[in-house]
């Protein structure tokens, strides 16, 4: 019984280190003023929400995992902009302007779609993974009345809880 719960606990440090291995985070963007924020989930995420207004900040941001939507980080206020992936697809870069709010934001994803969002003035930044396998698994950062700040997370995710081989 005791073999069992040893292979157990190894294949799980092993899987663990694995995807410590391929983990990687994109420092904050914007002023981080405000309430924080962090968009997590289980699972690959499936689709990407972001509300501006007036096409000139971005005002909120949702993510999906599998059929499960996050709580919405910001507001949802003016202008729904949506992508859903395919479910071979994931993304892959985040790029945008930020001044003291994200003024836009560019998701893509590794079959070159885009979900393109704000006005594109300000302090140019652009955001992906360290490994060329990760993926976007996560966003974090601040919001006081729009978005403040943006911090994108990295790492690798396993169809159906399964590594790679």
């Amino acid at each position: 019984m005791h073999y069992i719960h040893l292979a157990a606990l190894l294949s799980a440090c092993a899987l663990a280190d694995v995807q410590t291995q391929f983990y990687s985070f994109s420092p904050a963007v914007g002023s981080g003023s405000g309430q924080p924020y962090s968009l997590t989930g289980t699972g690959r995420i499936t689709a990407v929400r972001v509300w501006e207004r007036y096409s000139y900040v971005i005002y909120g941001f949702q993510v999906r995992y599998g059929l499960v939507w996050s709580p919405i980080a910001g507001y949802r206020t003016g202008d729904l902009q949506e992508i859903e992936l395919h479910d071979d697809e994931f993304i892959w870069q985040i790029s945008g302007k930020y001044a003291r709010y994200l003024q836009s934001v560019v998701f893509t994803t590794n079959k070159g779609r885009t979900l393109r969002a704000g006005q594109p003035s300000g302090r140019s930044f652009n955001m992906y993974p360290q490994h060329p396998m990760a993926e976007l698994r996560f966003i974090s950062g601040r919001f006081h009345g729009a978005i403040t700040s943006l911090q994108a997370h990295w790492g690798i995710s396993y169809p159906n809880n399964t590594a790679l081989h």
